[in-house]
């Protein structure tokens, strides 16, 4: 999936905070969208969707710190969890999507995100055909809406970009491999 999906998704999350702590909304949101982001810096220091992507382990991390957010609500405890949720969410996400490959849509790589907990890869499940998908671009619609409509200032800002980044990706991503391999 594209991380503008995972992103959003993450500050859909936070939503449920406007309610009952409208004061640590926004900083859980900012949190959660650069959780959301975190797990794909792998592209940058190691192994795709196996350096920083922890979809079972995410949540060793993320449930305690979610219980410490309940337990002491302050910007700082309620940041670090959503930013935790939403890192754990994303790993969880790219199971539902396709292959670590060049063209998903080929299905020539079944892997979708590693499993550390067990030393093995995941099955990618193709829900999100691939990166880019009309599916992936509907899942960054949905999931930016709550910042769209529900919050202001900032988070309204990323999720606007994100769906501004997305969707141009998502018209031409059929037509990029040729380009990425010549780069590669």
């Amino acid at each position: 999936m594209m991380v503008t999906s995972h992103a959003v998704v993450g500050v859909a999350l936070t939503t449920p905070l406007l309610f009952v702590a409208p004061e640590l909304a926004p900083v859980a949101a900012l949190a959660a969208f650069a959780g959301g982001v975190f797990p794909d810096l792998d592209l940058l220091v190691g192994t795709h969707r196996k350096t920083l992507h922890f979809p079972l382990l995410g949540w060793v991390v993320a449930l305690p710190l979610l219980a410490v957010a309940a337990a002491s609500p302050t910007a700082a405890t309620v940041g670090l969890a959503a930013f935790a949720v939403a890192s754990a969410v994303h790993a969880g996400m790219d199971a539902f999507g396709a292959g670590e490959e060049l063209r998903p849509w080929e299905r020539t790589n079944p892997h979708a995100v590693y499993l550390h907990a067990r030393g093995r890869w995941l099955r990618a499940r193709y829900w999100v055909p691939y990166d880019g998908s009309p599916h992936d671009m509907a899942v960054t619609l949905v999931g930016a809406l709550p910042g769209l409509v529900f919050f202001s200032g900032s988070v309204r800002l990323l999720c606007a970009l994100a769906v501004a980044v997305a969707a141009p990706y998502a018209l031409v991503r059929k037509r990029l491999p040729p380009y990425f391999e010549r780069i590669v």
